[in-house]
């Protein structure tokens, strides 16, 4: 594969002829999973995702061009599937299993178009909606951030002439070579590229990709980035993720629908998917709380993916949880993935070798670590903690409270009857940085 000279490509191009988003499947491969979920099960249901940047010190709105965002997002709307993608799409094995995307859904999704969005001021900030059906409007979130993060690293890059550019990514390379060996001395490693939401650039997360691919070999078990996994042969990964619980929470009528909600979203996933996308994603409304509740055949489920917790404190909880249950820890996985580096998976994976399965997703400190590379530091290059969350459905708030009380969203009131709902056990206050 010819490889791009990144720092030639960021000084000599023309922004405009270098979109953002170049494909619909520019996104994470769960984002496709619960689509076809969403399509087949809750056609009628309309939800309104929002942009929520927590590092409220950084204004985005200051550091990003308002035109230059419209013009991105316009262009993501102008996208639609190629036949490539769709023949892909239909004819690749994902998980083991051939045809997972059923015919009639890949018609939909080959005529989809991102829907409108709605976007202002405020205080700094830019707030940004997207309204619509739950199946038209969840497609907005990957895009979206990634927008976002490129915008911003294209402005504080802007001012950076060819060769401070160069050094610039020599660094950033040699930074990440060096995560690549400390890999190495893990035997059994299993990681995947979780990036793309929070990247630096298309085209940086593509070098990471390959230079995991090369660098660890069997030990990279692929990316969540769809278009990324087709173009470079890799495996497509991915489960689920907050936004079925926080929906079906929305949707319900009475306290034991609310109670049900965790539990039924994994039922409907259950009716489409099976083997190693049976993967629990406990921490919606706290993970203490659906241990507490869970119904036992949860337990035989593959895995769990403790997503807000410390990773060691929140894996051996499930841990516990398994033992309690009476299944055998070592038959089953852990996925870690919050806001990893190279530290925290060591750390992780010494701590729990050969008592469960692990895989670990590497998210931004894998596709936007420049840290100490620029020749002067440059803040737009410091990464920022930005969600683009489901906020409400069928004009309901929708509520996530998290492990980490820092991580909640959701209107005050709303999250607050979730607290007196669901409990506090078990949450940790703790810095999120990315």
């Amino acid at each position: 594969m010819m490889k791009t000279d990144i720092a030639r490509r960021v000084y000599n191009h023309a922004w405009k002829l270098d979109p953002i988003i170049r494909s619909l499947i520019d996104t994470d491969f769960y984002k496709l999973l619960m689509l076809q979920m969403i399509w087949k099960l809750y056609p009628d249901v309309h939800a309104t995702f929002s942009l929520i940047n927590r590092t409220t010190s950084v204004r985005l709105a200051d550091e990003i061009d308002e035109m230059e965002l419209r013009e991105q997002l316009d262009h993501a709307r102008t996208l639609r599937l190629s036949k490539k993608e769709l023949i892909w799409l239909a004819g690749n094995t994902f998980y083991g299993r051939s045809q997972i995307f059923e015919p009639e859904f890949l018609a939909w999704l080959s005529k989809f178009q991102l829907p409108e969005y709605e976007l202002t001021r405020r205080d700094g900030q830019y707030q940004l909606d997207f309204h619509g059906p739950w199946m038209e409007t969840t497609l907005w979130e990957i895009p979206a951030l990634a927008i976002i993060n490129e915008l911003r690293s294209r402005a504080a890059m802007r001012s950076l002439g060819p060769f401070t550019l160069d050094v610039l990514y020599a660094r950033a390379k040699a930074k990440m070579w060096d995560k690549v060996d400390r890999l190495k001395a893990l035997p059994g490693l299993r990681i995947s590229d979780f990036g793309t939401r929070r990247r630096h650039s298309f085209l940086w997360q593509r070098w990471c990709v390959e230079a995991l691919k090369e660098g660890i070999g069997p030990a990279f078990t692929g990316t969540s980035n769809v278009l990324l996994a087709m173009d470079s042969d890799l495996e497509a990964v991915g489960t689920n993720a907050h936004e079925l619980p926080m929906v079906a929470a929305a949707l319900a009528e009475t306290d034991q629908q609310l109670a049900d909600a965790p539990y039924k979203v994994l039922k409907d996933w259950n009716t489409l998917y099976g083997g190693n996308l049976l993967i629990v994603l406990p921490d919606a409304f706290g993970t203490a709380a659906f241990l507490k509740n869970a119904p036992e055949w949860v337990a035989d489920w593959t895995g769990f993916r403790p997503d807000s917790a410390p990773p060691i404190e929140g894996g051996e909880k499930i841990v516990a949880w398994w033992k309690k249950m009476g299944r055998d820890p070592k038959e089953k996985l852990l996925i870690f993935s919050d806001g990893l580096d190279v530290d925290a998976i060591i750390d992780t994976y010494r701590h729990f070798e050969g008592r469960v399965r692990m895989s670990f997703g590497w998210g931004t400190n894998l596709t936007n670590d420049f840290a100490g590379c620029a020749p002067d530091p440059i803040e737009g290059l410091k990464p920022i903690s930005i969600v683009c969350k489901v906020s409400d459905a069928n004009g309901r708030p929708a509520v996530k409270l998290s492990d980490n009380p820092q991580k909640a969203t959701g209107e005050p009131e709303a999250v607050k009857r979730y607290l007196q709902f669901f409990g506090s056990e078990d949450r940790v206050d703790q810095e999120v940085l990315v």
